[in-house]
């Protein structure tokens, strides 16, 4: 996707821990989850807390100060059409201006969020987010944390194409579970796995409202049109994070009553369903099935 080269962006939505020192990670029992199945468990808005077995931050490691260049270097939208870290801002600013419009019109008041960049691993009120655990929203502090090399697993682990708007679509969708935590409907529901399970269910309207938000990218004001090959882009990663593409992967079969965040087919569905509506209300995926 191509940002308004006059936009002007707003560094006060992104934290940097980008070369702070830390150590541990989410050790994984139970026969040794790989990378993909642990990516599987926590893409796009899982819990890597509730994987057990965390061994946080070492205290004892060194926190210097930061590598942030964001606040001096990522000020239109043109510095995000050339640096990721300057993309993301972007588009964490676009995805917070559609939900602040979206709830000022509904007499309601947005909250915005900040998404933490970081590299390695960090501390996040879900316990430790590392590279490994890919992006996620974290309801116990709100924030998004998220690792600039998980978009090079996209492609290479996944077999994403890639491109601007598969990005833009992993940041809308965990915004899209700020959104529902804002609105009362996250863990309302429960966490039941399967195909039709309220885990799925939950993951399937956050697809649903990255869809709506890219509906309304272009009246942001950061972004221009968008093009059919990006939406191909975005969908493209919607298919590629599917429990049945990753489970076919990485065991060789598929098994429907464990999913959790749906199939390739039902996150591309729940994607257009919000693209083409544009209209958040058409997201109700807990009624009916999916």
């Amino acid at each position: 996707m191509t940002f308004n080269p006059n936009a002007r962006l707003d560094p006060g939505q992104i934290t940097d821990r980008r070369g702070m020192g830390g150590a541990g990670g989410i050790a994984v029992g139970g026969g040794g989850i790989g990378l993909l199945l642990l990516l599987a468990y926590v893409l796009l808005g899982g819990d890597p807390g509730a994987l057990g077995g965390g061994a946080g931050l070492d205290p004892g490691a060194v926190q210097g100060p930061g590598s942030s260049a964001i606040a001096s270097d990522c000020k239109t939208g043109q510095d995000a059409n050339t640096r990721d870290d300057c993309r993301v801002l972007g588009y964490v600013n676009s995805i917070q201006a559609y939900w602040n419009s979206e709830f000022n019109a509904a007499g309601e008041q947005y909250s915005p969020v900040d998404t933490v960049l970081f590299s390695g691993a960090t501390s996040s009120g879900c316990g430790t987010a590392s590279s490994s655990t890919g992006p996620f929203y974290c309801p116990p502090d709100q924030l998004v944390y998220l690792d600039l090399g998980f978009f090079q697993e996209l492609r290479t682990r996944f077999g994403a194409t890639g491109g601007s708007l598969a990005q833009g679509y992993v940041l809308a969708h965990e915004y899209g579970h700020h959104v529902q935590d804002m609105l009362g409907i996250l863990g309302k529901y429960g966490s039941s796995t399967g195909a039709q399970g309220t885990s799925v269910r939950t993951e399937l309207q956050a697809d649903c409202f990255a869809g709506v938000w890219a509906n309304h990218a272009q009246s942001t004001g950061y972004l221009e049109a968008i093009t059919d090959q990006q939406i191909a882009d975005a969908m493209n990663a919607a298919a590629a994070v599917g429990d049945d593409r990753i489970q076919k992967a990485t065991q060789g079969q598929v098994d429907p009553d464990s999913w959790t965040h749906g199939s390739s087919a039902q996150r591309q569905k729940w994607f257009t369903t919000g693209y083409e509506s544009g209209d958040p209300s058409a997201c109700d995926t807990f009624n009916g099935a999916i």
